[in-house]
């Protein structure tokens, strides 16, 4: 056991993390891990705290994850991650309310956060093998809204009454309407043209070619009208 392991933070949060698991958030009190003063200057308050034991126990299952083997197919990666987000949540509910039952504007919790990078990062992927029907935010926002209403249907529904199905079919009626390469998808396939623009858009920030930043900016706006069909309005100009 490193030094880490024996911190007073580490203890005080693997023990929240061990109650939130076990009882709930209810279960995580503060008699019941530390004394006050502690958690408040190591975790600021109590809600500092219920954010640290989510983003362990999350973490703690990202590890056990990363021996998975990635696959050949980007789309394939990005439906191993949606049943990865599903069983998580399903298995561990507190977690999951945790880290989206209490939503705030502007405010997402550590663990939430790294979801949404891993869910991008699949996302991207995908974008830059040309098989994304739409940008890259809108596609990962429609995935995260569809695994989070699953995910949290899934846990109000008494487990002998869950259709098991649920997740899997929305899951790729979801894909279908991002993704190139499935029934549906081939059946409303966009235009190549189409595909190849978001697939450009999503490499524009690396590519080597020496454009300067007016130029890289003029690109994405012509690219982003491509492939997005219903673009956010530009910023209203303030009268003179």
């Amino acid at each position: 056991m490193n030094a880490l392991d024996t911190s007073p933070r580490d203890r005080i949060m693997r023990a929240a993390a061990t109650l939130l698991a076990e009882g709930g958030r209810d279960a995580v009190s503060t008699r019941a891990v530390s004394r006050a003063p502690t958690i408040y200057r190591q975790f600021g308050d109590m809600r500092g705290l219920l954010d640290a034991a989510a983003s362990y126990g999350f973490a703690a299952y990202l590890h056990d994850q990363a021996a998975r083997e990635p696959a050949g197919d980007p789309v394939d990666d990005l439906r191993a991650g949606w049943d990865m987000q599903v069983e998580f949540g399903v298995a561990n509910p507190a977690f999951h309310a945790l880290m989206y039952g209490d939503p705030r504007p502007g405010v997402q919790s550590t663990a939430a956060r790294v979801a949404a990078d891993i869910l991008r990062q699949l996302v991207t992927r995908v974008a830059e093998a040309g098989r994304l029907r739409t940008g890259v935010d809108r596609a990962a926002a429609m995935i995260h809204a569809a695994g989070c209403g699953v995910t949290l249907t899934l846990i109000q529904t008494p487990e002998p009454d869950r259709e098991p199905q649920l997740s899997p079919t929305t899951r790729d009626a979801v894909l279908a309407a991002v993704c190139t390469d499935s029934p549906l998808a081939r059946a409303h396939r966009p235009q190549p043209a189409v595909r190849h623009a978001v697939a450009l858009r999503t490499a524009l920030p690396t590519l080597p070619a020496d454009l300067t930043p007016a130029e890289r900016a003029l690109l994405d706006e012509w690219l982003t009208r491509l492939t997005d069909p219903h673009p956010p309005p530009p910023p209203s100009t303030p009268p003179r």
